[in-house]
């Protein structure tokens, strides 16, 4: 009997240390393809739990009489291995939703005009979320033209992506549950699924296959975002997380130490920056050293015609579509231009000619290397 109230003390600690070790970046558990296994575990929890539990009862009072101390020891161990790895190591206990949102116009905005944004623009309306505010909440949900939307960011893949949070026709919830290769997942509160930041599917549960519909975004500098959306109201911090917010600084800018957020220097490492383009089944990914060193690139995506910029400020990247293959744009002063053709950075043609009204957005995606790499395992390099 003593037996087995150390089998349930050892089973219920190992467990909930497995329970979170496959979706948290642990040493080697982001390598490995566990998530399968990692949702059973979770799944049946209570299960696992009330079964070592009820071990660790059978067993407790021969266990208790043979060695108060250690059997005392063993519950409080038990106990403590609860609260780390529910209440510490979770992963919505360590990034919390905003508690007050705000999102201000230019005038009474109080976030740098040097800040990188996730910005986004729908009929008209305009919205800005600096990622070192987002990438502290891993998502932010609001509305913007009358349609709910979901913020993202991953700082460990360190990118972005804006989807409409709806299952199934209705608006969902979600919440953060872990990671998997080093990618956010969130869980809908209705079917429990998980869903992987970087592409919006539903990777494993009910929902597994399922795809957010994934809306057109945009990363620049503040200042550029607002010099083409005059009007666009931009995300306050919420002073409820200031030292949050703050640890985030460096990370922004490159500068990030930990193993997990840092940034190689050289082209096409783990950390390295790329802007990834995903047209169809086709991808490919431009080293972000190189797009700052040439600002303009007219290439293809699969049969699809593109055109990556870089900004004067050496931040905001914008992606179009060309017109064809042979029309070979070109960049001055942050105006681009195709023979005697000229647009802005939003792709608006400057004048009155009508070869081309605009050209079409795409998305594209600033992320380290070995995110993108894993994620679009076909990609091609630019």
């Amino acid at each position: 009997m003593k037996k087995l109230f150390y089998v349930g003390i050892i089973g219920l600690i190992l467990f909930e240390f497995l329970n979170v070790y496959f979706i948290m970046p642990m040493p080697g558990s982001q390598r490995i393809k566990s998530l399968d296994f990692a949702y059973f575990l979770y799944t049946w929890r209570w299960a696992f739990r009330g079964f070592f539990f009820l071990l660790a009862i059978v067993g407790f009072l021969k266990a208790l009489k043979t060695s108060k101390w250690f059997t005392l020891t063993s519950i409080i161990a038990v106990l403590a291995s609860i609260y780390v790895f529910n209440f510490m190591m979770a992963a919505d206990s360590m990034f919390y939703l905003p508690k007050d949102l705000q999102l201000k116009n230019a005038k009474s905005n109080k976030v740098k005009k040097d800040r990188i944004v996730l910005g986004i623009e729908i009929n008209g309306e305009a919205k800005a979320y600096p990622i070192s505010l987002i990438a502290y909440h891993h998502q932010v949900l609001d509305t913007l033209a009358g349609k709910p939307i979901m913020v993202t960011y991953c700082s460990v893949c360190r990118t972005g992506r804006i989807f409409e949070p709806i299952v199934n026709g209705k608006p969902e919830k979600f919440r953060l549950v872990g990671m998997d290769h080093f990618n956010a997942m969130f869980e809908d509160v209705t079917t429990k699924s998980w869903w992987r930041q970087a592409n919006g599917e539903a990777i494993t549960g009910k929902l597994k296959g399922q795809f957010l519909p994934e809306l057109l975004a945009q990363q620049t500098s503040l200042e550029k975002w607002l010099a083409l959306y005059p009007n666009s109201l931009v995300m306050q911090p919420d002073l409820n997380f200031k030292e949050k917010y703050d640890s985030t600084a460096k990370y922004e800018k490159g500068k990030s130490k930990s193993d997990l957020t840092r940034t190689d220097s050289l082209s096409w490492k783990d950390k390295s920056w790329v802007v990834g383009i995903e047209i169809g089944k086709e991808s490919k990914a431009f080293d972000w050293l190189r797009l700052k060193k040439e600002r303009i690139i007219n290439e293809q995506v699969g049969m699809k015609p593109v055109l990556i910029v870089m900004a004067a400020d050496n931040k905001s990247f914008f992606a179009f579509e060309r017109p064809s293959k042979d029309a070979q744009f070109s960049i001055k002063n942050d105006t681009l231009r195709f023979d005697d053709q000229y647009f802005t950075l939003d792709g608006n043609k400057v004048g009155q000619s009508k070869k081309i009204n605009s050209l079409k957005r795409i998305n594209a995606y600033q992320e380290f290397w070995h995110s993108w790499q894993t994620f679009h395992a076909a990609t091609k390099k630019y």
